[in-house]
């Protein structure tokens, strides 16, 4: 923040947000938030070639991203540690199983419990916390977590089965991010480092795809190929927004706007690609909206007493 130093202490912690942070974060939750229209136009296409694809694309992109700034020496560095290059190579696979059933979950028209996934997944990773970190939580934030799963636990029984596909992005995100807050790298260059680990696999599969017959490219349109291209800025750029915004701001405002992605995920499930969203499924997500609502106050109770 440029200019705290000059912010009198009784000023309120809204004045102390960085304007070019807070732009750069909203951006990056409405990338996110957007994607899956962007998705919904890939659909036809094998879901583990549009995967490949996206870490092809998107290691480029990154690596590019780095050239140009002349700080590629930041991910050969980490890939050369040992501890850094396991856990790269551990989120690597979290984050390829997360766009993998993302981009499932779209081709199959359960956007709905794509938004469900993003919604429980910042109480998923409080569950994280506790479990992996023995972090003590207050009787605010246990209410919130028990509301929670209790809004799971009623939109499991009201549809005979548990959402497996919110479960798993959340299991799968939640994971992704433990493993990169233990990895010693920043963000762009985590992303670039994990993707080029698994890029070899990737563009053998894309190959081997392309000379069978069956690769998007060859067998798709120009605009099919495009659109695979775009997959690259669409996987990094958000990525690097979201890490200038994380430096920039409030923790505590990255978590109120990070509900800016599952709230347009949830908008276009139902408002464009018309999936149902009444009876059970309002109450179910009604709690699950509770549950954090009552942790953002939290936070927001937190900060003020720190303030």
């Amino acid at each position: 923040m440029n200019d705290s130093s000059n912010v009198a202490p009784a000023t309120s912690a809204a004045q102390h947000i960085d304007g070019r942070g807070l732009s750069a974060a909203i951006c990056a939750f409405l990338i996110w938030g957007l994607m899956p229209l962007y998705m919904k136009l890939l659909q036809t296409l094998p879901i583990l070639q549009i995967t490949a694809h996206r870490m092809l694309w998107g290691c480029l992109v990154g690596f590019g991203w780095l050239a140009a700034r002349k700080e590629t020496n930041q991910t050969w560095r980490a890939l050369t540690d040992p501890q850094v290059r396991l856990r790269l190579c551990a989120s690597a696979i979290f984050i390829a199983c997360n766009w993998t059933i993302f981009m499932w979950g779209i081709a199959t028209d359960h956007v709905v419990e794509i938004s469900l996934g993003y919604f429980i997944g910042p109480l998923f990773n409080v569950a994280l916390g506790v479990v992996c970190f023995r972090e003590r939580l207050n009787r605010m934030q246990w209410l919130s977590v028990a509301i929670a799963a209790a809004g799971v636990l009623y939109l499991t029984w009201a549809a005979g089965r548990p959402p497996y596909i919110s479960i798993a992005l959340a299991l799968s995100f939640g994971l992704y991010g433990l493993v990169r807050k233990t990895a010693n790298v920043e963000a762009l260059p985590g992303f670039t480092g994990e993707t080029l680990l698994l890029v070899p696999f990737a563009a053998a599969y894309v190959l081997w795809c392309e000379l069978s017959g069956t690769g998007a490219i060859g067998q798709g349109s120009l605009g099919t190929a495009l659109l695979l291209l775009l997959g690259g800025p669409l996987t990094a750029v958000p990525l690097v927004l979201f890490a200038v915004g994380a430096r920039r701001i409030p923790l505590f405002t990255v978590g109120i706007l990070q509900y800016i992605g599952p709230s347009l995920q949830l908008a276009c499930a139902v408002l464009v690609f018309g999936e149902s969203f009444s009876g059970p499924r309002v109450i179910g997500f009604s709690m699950i909206w509770t549950a954090l609502a009552l942790f953002a106050l939290d936070g927001l109770l937190a900060s003020r007493r720190r303030s």
